[in-house]
């Protein structure tokens, strides 16, 4: 098992290249089983999440190939994969696929919408909670699908193809919009979608259905309209830049000082966090290439901050924050409104000499002077990050173990701070 070894203390400076979002990623690659014309993604990053997807859509007799670099390229370009379902041989998902990886239950809505039935395991437990797949089934079968779950696994069937409805979701949901959003695309008539989640990457997918053909507006805004239509073709899309790469870069150079380009970035996709960011003390200038974020001289003051849905402060930053605020000058306050399950990097945290309390879905966290380098374990994909952050700045060695996570969504992580000064490498085995 691969671990991540940090000396602690020096600042960074320099450039980081920011990846293509995962959680636009994942959603584009799903969306190829819409059509049997090919598909072209650009900017995909290299992570062990795309990897699986591509060994799950290859299940489905998906053809995957993805195109080497090109003459002019810096090392960290995405990859252009070419994705091709003209012949969807398999429409199950099977359970030891599905239970790696939450986001491959979306096959569901292509499969159905395509080829009128699907097969998929329930995606199992997940280390931040429940987050149960009720309001995407929900969304189907106001779509006309019939399901039942049995043995672990959703049958669906819309034998007649789907039909265009009125899907009001109880509370916002991303991957229930993202199901939404694929399945009408084919339905017959038109479908409103009202109180859609307003990430940047549900736009992202809104942008490359209708490169593919589809009529979808408002993608973006909590009401989306979608009129069906019978056929998609193939498309050429950019995958767009990561924000919680580019949150978790610019909170790691706060706590380090020192001033980073995040080459790439868009300020629009994370305001929230970046003006989180400004409050304690870091400085952020946007400019052509992306974001400058610099912290020299001033110390980290405090922040009371509740995670919220887009536009609002995103919960896959709460840890990178939380690891932030261990250093500041005095208390701050951070409440976690989206999943339960999600302080499960306090108590590693505190192996570094933080001060962290939690009541309910609150945290107090009271900054101390120094933290210390400490063996810690990761969790989950974003609290393994904010590990890091803490070690970058703490005295001595840290030892980070099961990275695993950490290769699920953050793309040569290591090579990408050690650029910038930082002391860190990889250790295998």
């Amino acid at each position: 098992m691969d671990r991540i070894r940090i000396i602690g203390g020096n600042k960074l400076h320099g450039t980081i290249p920011i990846s293509g979002a995962k959680n636009a990623a994942l959603p584009l690659m799903i969306a190829a089983l819409l059509t049997d014309e090919t598909l072209i993604l650009d900017n995909v990053p290299r992570l062990a999440d795309v990897a699986l997807l591509q060994r799950i859509l290859g299940n489905h007799g998906v053809d995957i190939m993805a195109a080497g670099k090109r003459p002019g390229d810096h090392e960290y370009q995405g990859q252009t994969l070419h994705i091709s379902a003209k012949n969807i041989i398999d429409t199950t998902a099977p359970y030891e696929l599905v239970s790696k990886m939450r986001a491959s239950f979306w096959v569901v809505a292509p499969l159905l919408a395509r080829m009128h039935e699907a097969k998929v395991s329930l995606p199992g437990g997940c280390a931040i909670g429940t987050r149960p797949v009720d309001l995407l089934i929900m969304a189907l079968e106001k779509l006309g699908a019939e399901i039942s779950i049995d043995g672990g696994y959703v049958i669906a069937k819309a034998p007649g193809g789907l039909k265009g409805a009125t899907i009001e979701f109880p509370k916002v949901t991303v991957s229930g919009t993202h199901v939404a959003l694929m399945a009408a695309t084919l339905a017959k008539g038109s479908t409103i979608i009202s109180n859609a989640a307003c990430e940047p990457e549900i736009a992202d997918v809104a942008d490359c259905l209708n490169k593919m053909g589809a009529k979808i507006t408002g993608a973006g805004t909590p009401r989306i309209l979608i009129e069906g239509v019978a056929k998609l073709h193939g498309a050429r899309h950019t995958v767009l830049p990561d924000r919680i790469e580019t949150g978790t870069y610019a909170m790691a150079v706060a706590m380090t000082g020192g001033e980073v380009q995040l080459s790439g970035a868009r300020p629009e996709l994370l305001q929230a966090a970046l003006d989180v960011l400004a409050q304690a003390g870091a400085t952020i200038t946007p400019n052509n290439d992306g974001i400058k974020v610099s912290r020299n001289g001033a110390g980290i003051s405090p922040v009371t901050v509740t995670t919220a849905p887009f536009p609002g402060f995103p919960t896959d930053l709460q840890a990178q924050l939380m690891a932030l605020m261990t250093r500041a000058k005095g208390a701050s306050h951070i409440t976690e409104t989206i999943f339960e399950n999600r302080f499960m990097h306090v108590q590693e945290l505190a192996r570094f000499g933080a001060k962290i309390s939690l009541d309910g879905e609150t945290a107090t966290i009271d900054g101390v002077s120094q933290l210390r380098g400490a063996p810690v374990m990761a969790t989950d994909l974003r609290a393994s990050v904010s590990l890091v952050i803490a070690a970058l700045a703490a005295e001595g060695e840290t030892m980070v173990n099961r990275i695993y996570h950490l290769d699920r969504g953050f793309e040569r992580l290591e090579e990408k701070l050690s650029a910038c000064g930082a002391t860190i490498e990889r250790i295998s085995g």
